[in-house]
């Protein structure tokens, strides 16, 4: 781990990181590149990790390795003495943050927190500053002082500011803005000695500042309570407004990329069986601290006190701050402040949970038999009491099911039968084929603006595939377009024909120009335009792409540099200012510095308008000039070539804003399909399908000898009481990765998995939904939110981290879903010790009816 927490690190574009690791040969299958100049990275460019390039503000979501790299200062400075920077862009620079009280975990910290802050609660002149999560309140105070001229001997005090007028001070200026629990967008404020807060704490007559957030719940608005880094705000001189809503609408803080903590933890709270279970403490005399499976009985104890917070303390929201640090003691993945993954919290905590609580002390050893040939109730009950026999807690009680497995040889037919215990199920997605793409068509016609093109190829199609698709809407030969990925003005890739479409993402900018097919005689050669910039008398010019760049037919050999000056003054044809002839032009007073038919004259000689170079194929380093006197050109298969304009050339000969213009074919303005809705019925009909193993994931065939293409099949032998559904929305492979937002249509009530469980002696199986953990956004990112049923009102709710707002059942069924809770719908349901008293003292009849609600 770093030693010191204060280190930094640097951004750098993976696109930029990428090209100088193919011009230094840092891959060893690049190594006969080294040096070649055609590679050189030119300036560390950062452009395309901006969405604002004015003020250099990050894009949303970026992924790590995928979208930028990481370096440490000495690989920075480095870089930057080697290649420079691009002109205006400021170092991406962040902290390395170390988390975890315990196991010691550090990460970069890339999205700093927005605060709001203003002075004298005055919302309408607010000041924006991004800070650290590392920073310490007095950080914060300083920059207040600074920004609001707040003189030095007068006393401050923060305060944190939930509504308009509920206050928390915040007492200790050494406290992280993590620690203190400061959310994106929160609001500090200085007050003057005249302010009068009508429910806050009795400010001092000195200046005070104080940071404030509004935490709406819908149509209402809830006062929070939280521990603040270490500081009980209940003994503090102002006590937090109790909630005077029901037992479990309670929220939980954010506490940095932790909502998908806190989307699993609102479902698992809302699995009644489960928390009534530990808010009656029948897990003290359970807790089994011996297992060395189990985490010495700590998860189950944290998990108990945050239940416990959660629906008996009234608090409209806590901070799960103990929890996340015993999870991060054991699960250091889950330690930092990154973003993860809330099924992968729920199945570690199922499982911590599992082994804390286990009731076997001493697991015996069990050999594993197959079937073979056994009747399936025999070798069902064998697996399940097996399963009891080392496995006898609370969460199997409640989660565990049992699959059937079956494999059957494909070359002696040999039938293997075994049963396993489950605790959730994952159901794959019916993986759409086909996709969706936008593509820009570039004529070779002068004449013809860009056009855009929607198009329907294969997912896992080629470039081939593309271009046949668009072939058939706009008449051109396949084999007359180039595919390729224009990115700042220049090439960042051309691909083959046989390059899988999966390489290209959906925000790459995709054009495909028309050319003449390459042969021995002629080649498609990369042409970008340049702006000469002057710097300052004595200085050398600098140059800055503009314009989308040009593939243009040219002879492989004896190339004239005339004939390429024509041929490029053909694709950009350029005119007179305005397009007025030159006979209109005659008519017209002179310019500055000589008449419009001058500057005619000019732009229609080649040698004055602009200058060739040879350059690298990011199009920043030249690596050779051009002749300009109709001398042949020495050009090889990778060149690519850059026209530099004088300012006052491009701005007489060159019309930007026609260049940039395109049209759109009528593909783009028929109204997209709507995505397909999925039932949940064929997910779980797709999870029982029979399938071929892969050629990389063989089964060894003990009648045969060796390994083998099996047939495999999953079928449901017996579901358990609440049946946890995980919707495999996400899928990764070598080249491509893609979250899936197929709505699936799952039932709130009345599931029937009866006709999926093949256990002939199987009672009914009827479901309820109970809740449901939603996650927006995409791949390494985006926010995960919960909806839950409250065991003691019947209706449902939202929980977004600390907010907590009534919901409908018409709300709940949406793309984001992505694991659902279930719960059995029993005809009798067992015997509870008073669970209806914990949960807020609903009377137990009202409480078993929910239960067949």
């Amino acid at each position: 781990c770093i030693q010191e927490a204060s280190l930094q690190q640097y951004l750098i574009d993976s696109r930029w990181f990428k090209q100088w690791k193919k011009y230094v040969g840092f891959d060893s299958w690049d190594m006969y590149n080294v040096g070649e100049r055609s590679l050189y990275p030119g300036p560390i460019d950062n452009s395309g990790l901006f969405s604002d390039q004015e003020t250099q503000a990050l894009k949303e979501h970026l992924i790590d390795e995928l979208d930028y790299v990481l370096v440490p200062t000495e690989a920075w400075n480095k870089l930057v003495s080697w290649y420079g920077c691009l002109d205006g862009q400021r170092p991406i620079v962040r902290k390395v943050v170390e988390h975890g009280m315990f196991v010691k975990h550090c990460k970069v910290e890339v999205y700093l927190l927005e605060l709001n802050l203003c002075e004298n609660d005055n919302m309408d002149n607010v000041v924006t500053r991004h800070f650290s999560k590392a920073d310490t309140i007095d950080t914060i105070e300083k920059e207040m002082r600074t920004l609001f001229n707040i003189p030095s001997e007068k006393e401050t005090r923060l305060w944190n500011k939930y509504m308009s007028n509920t206050y928390e001070q915040l007492n200790k200026p050494d406290s992280t803005v993590q620690d203190a629990g400061l959310f994106q967008g929160q609001v500090a404020s200085s007050t003057t000695p005249s302010r009068n807060f009508t429910t806050s704490p009795k400010l001092s007559s000195n200046s005070t500042a104080s940071i404030s957030s509004t935490v709406t719940n819908g149509d209402s608005t809830c006062s929070p309570g939280y521990t603040l880094g270490g500081y009980n705000s209940y003994s503090s001189s102002y006590n937090y407004r109790e909630s005077q809503s029901q037992p479990g609408l309670c929220g939980l803080s954010n506490l940095g990329n932790t909502c998908f903590m806190n989307s699993a933890l609102q479902c698992l709270s809302n699995a009644s069986p489960l928390t009534e279970y530990f808010l009656n403490d029948q897990y003290e005399a359970e807790i089994n601290r011996e297992n060395p499976l189990g985490m010495r009985g700590e998860i189950a104890e944290a998990y108990a006190d945050l239940v416990k917070q959660m629906w008996l303390s009234r608090s409209s929201y806590v901070a799960p701050r103990t929890f996340k640090t015993q999870v991060g003691r054991f699960a250091p993945q889950f330690s930092g402040y990154q973003q993860q993954d809330s099924q992968e919290l729920l199945a570690f905590l199922l499982d911590g949970l599992h082994e804390d609580l286990n009731r076997v002390k001493k697991k015996p050893y069990l050999a594993l038999r197959d079937a073979e040939g056994r009747p399936d109730e025999i070798v069902a009950k064998e697996a399940w009491t097996n399963h009891r026999l080392r496995n006898d807690s609370i969460i199997v009680d409640i989660f565990h099911g049992l699959f059937k497995s079956t494999l059957v040889c494909p070359e002696c037919s040999k039938v293997s039968v075994t049963f396993d215990p489950f605790c959730y199920l994952t159901l794959p997605l019916p993986m759409k084929k086909d996709r969706t793409m936008e593509v820009f068509l570039v004529r070779s016609d002068p004449q013809s603006r860009p056009t855009q093109y929607r198009v329907v190829v294969p997912k896992l199609g080629t470039v081939t595939d593309l271009c046949s698709t668009l072939s058939k809407l706009c008449g051109f030969p396949p084999e007359n377009m180039v595919v390729a990925d224009v990115y700042n003005h220049r090439f960042h890739k051309i691909y083959r024909r046989d390059d899988g479409l999966n390489q290209i993402m959906e925000k790459d900018d995709i054009f495909v120009y028309e050319v003449q097919e390459e042969d021995s005689e002629r080649m498609n050669l990369p042409v970008y335009f340049r702006e000469r910039h002057s710097k300052h008398a004595g200085s050398s010019s600098s140059t800055m792409l503009f314009g989308q760049p040009l593939l243009i037919t040219v002879p492989r050999q004896n190339l004239i540099a005339d004939v390429l000056y024509d041929k490029i003054l053909e694709r950009i044809g350029p005119e007179p200012e305005n397009g007025h002839s030159e006979e209109d032009e005659e008519d017209t007073s002179d310019l500055e510095n000589g008449s419009k038919r001058d500057v005619a004259k000019q732009c229609s000689s080649p040698a004055k308008l602009f200058t060739f170079s040879i350059v690298n194929s990011y199009g920043t380093a030249n690596i050779s000039p051009l002749p300009c006197d109709g001398n042949v050109l020495k050009l090889n298969p990778h060149s690519t070539v850059a026209i530099d304009w004088d300012t006052e050339s491009k701005k007489l000969c060159y019309d930007e804003q026609e260049a940039e213009a395109y049209e759109k074919h009528e593909s783009m303005l028929q109204p997209q399909k709507k995505k397909a809705t999925v039932a949940l019925r064929e997910c779980i009909e797709l999870f029982t399908t029979m399938e071929t193993l892969g050629e990389h994931d063989p089964w060894y065939c003990p009648t045969c000898k060796k390994h083998q293409q099996a047939t495999k099949k999953f079928d449901l032998w017996s579901l358990p009481r609440i049946l946890v559904v995980h919707l495999k929305r996400f899928s990764y492979n070598r080249c491509w990765r893609d979250k899936l937002d197929t709505v699936v249509d799952f039932p709130i009530r009345d599931l029937n998995m009866s006709e999926f469980v093949c256990d002939p002696k199987a009672g009914p199986y009827i479901y309820d939904l109970i809740a449901v953990s939603n996650h927006y956004g995409g791949m390494g990112g985006g926010h995960y939110t919960a909806y839950g049923k409250n065991k003691v009102d019947g209706k449902w709710y939202y929980f977004d981290d600390s907010s907590v707002s009534s919901a409908t059942e018409d709300q709940i069924v949406t793309k984001a879903a992505y694991v659902l809770f279930y719960q059995r719908r029993d005809e009798e349901a067992p015997s509870k010790p008073q669970p209806s008293a914990s949960l807020g003292g609903a009377p137990e009849a009202a409480d078993d009816h929910m239960d067949t609600n």
